[in-house]
């Protein structure tokens, strides 16, 4: 009798969650089910990846090592820290590596502070705004006080017309993060 109850029990639990999840066993609803469950998982990541601020999520992205020294060095990490909403277009380690040979070091001495502020400052929109809006605007004004021109361009979106935004949408508790693969320079 205790062998047919352990040789039940897995049934008997299939059968509470087939239950649990409508009653039924045919596989579209299971499979529902677990969509629902992989989306719920899904939103609760999301919901903790924007518990931290635009700068905290960079950092812990491992790519923006490069963008955060530099905002380290212009004295603009409190700023995007900050209560925001802000946007920012961040370009990657690579794009910051793809910069003419002494140009990076050069902004980063303490005697360019100014020009890394401007810089760094035309990466960032006031305002949260996402991909959906980003595509709908044909510039945008940004903290350096200039505008970057947007243009959709098939299913890309450029900056300036030479800066690909190449990944959307990255939620922070303070903001979005638009990902770019060039350093942005204003004019």
């Amino acid at each position: 009798m205790v062998r047919t109850r352990r040789l039940l029990a897995p049934l008997l639990g299939a059968s509470l969650l087939l239950a649990a999840c409508g009653g039924s066993d045919d596989a579209a609803e299971e499979e529902t089910a677990t969509t629902k469950a992989a989306e719920m998982s899904a939103t609760t990541a999301a919901a903790s990846a924007s518990t931290k601020d635009i700068v905290d999520t960079a950092v812990a992205a491992g790519d923006f090592k490069t963008l955060a020294a530099a905002l380290k060095a212009a004295d603009l990490v409190d700023t995007l820290k900050g209560k925001g909403p802000f946007t920012v277009f961040a370009p990657t380690d690579a794009a910051f590596a793809a910069l003419p040979a002494g140009t990076l070091d050069s902004l980063l001495k303490p005697e360019n502070k100014a020009k890394l502020q401007e810089i760094l400052k035309y990466h960032v929109v006031s305002g949260d705004v996402k991909a959906a809006d980003v595509v709908k605007l044909t510039k945008a004004d940004t903290l350096a006080g200039k505008p970057v021109t947007i243009k959709v361009d098939g299913s890309s979106v450029m900056l300036n017309d030479k800066v690909k935004v190449t990944k959307t949408d990255i939620k922070t508790s303070n903001g979005t993060i638009h990902v770019i693969d060039a350093v942005l320079i204003p004019s």
